[in-house]
Order: C-alpha cells, then sequence, then structure tokens
C-alpha cells in the first residue's frame, strides 16, 4: 500500500500530538527539549496502551451484553492485562474524579442511571 496513506490512516486513532508534548513537557525541567520523533514514538505508545486496554474493556462487555463501557471495566482490564500495579491508584483517581464531576453537577458513566432513577421518584 502506500507508506503516507497508511501513516496518516494510522495518525487518525493517535491522541493529538500538542498534548502528547503538553503532558511530557510538564514531567521535565522547564528548560528541556523534547524531540519530534520521542514525542511521536510516545503517541504511538501511548495510543496503542489505550487500544489495548479498552478493546479487553469492550471485550467484557460484550460478554456480559452491555453497550456502555464504564471506569470499572477499564480497572478490570488493566488488571486482566497484567498491569495489576497501577489498580489501586487509578482506583483512587477514579473515585476522586466522579466526586469533582458530582461536586460540579455533573453525571458521569453508571451513577448516571442511578441518579436519574431516584429523579423519577
Amino acid at each position: 500500500g502506500d507508506k503516507q496513506g497508511d501513516k496518516s490512516a494510522n495518525y487518525s486513532r493517535f491522541l493529538p500530538i500538542a498534548n502528547i508534548g503538553r503532558i511530557m513537557k510538564k514531567a521535565l525541567p522547564d528548560n528541556a527539549k523534547i524531540a519530534k520523533d520521542a514525542k511521536e514514538t510516545v503517541q504511538e505508545c501511548v495510543s496503542e496502551f489505550i487500544s489495548f486496554i479498552t478493546s479487553e474493556a469492550c471485550e467484557k462487555c460484550k460478554n456480559e451484553k452491555r453497550k456502555t463501557i464504564n471506569g470499572e471495566d477499564i480497572l478490570s482490564s488493566i488488571q486482566v492485562l497484567g498491569f495489576e500495579g497501577y489498580n489501586d491508584i487509578l482506583k483512587m483517581y477514579l473515585a476522586k474524579y466522579r466526586e469533582s464531576v458530582r461536586a460540579n453537577g455533573e453525571t458521569v458513566g453508571v451513577e448516571e442511571k442511578e441518579e436519574e432513577s431516584e429523579e423519577d421518584e
């Protein structure tokens, strides 16, 4: 196939390079520079990792006849795929995220249905 066409089709499933660069810069000293190929490599790895975890979560949802992937599905996938070392911190992050969303009056994931049913009563 067309090498350039293949490459641009691949980029469409990657996270934006500007976002990757911004996140990388936060982890480095202010005067540090990041080469373009370093950003592109991290972009590819991070995008592949997200795809890997999401595919597993999607499979779990299909098996349970559900259509929506939630935070617990992602955490389960991380565990199943051998990244259990991240599970505790990610559980805390998810709880804090949901707390923050709730505090702002928004709804998120599974809790949406629970909140809707409370309003109906």
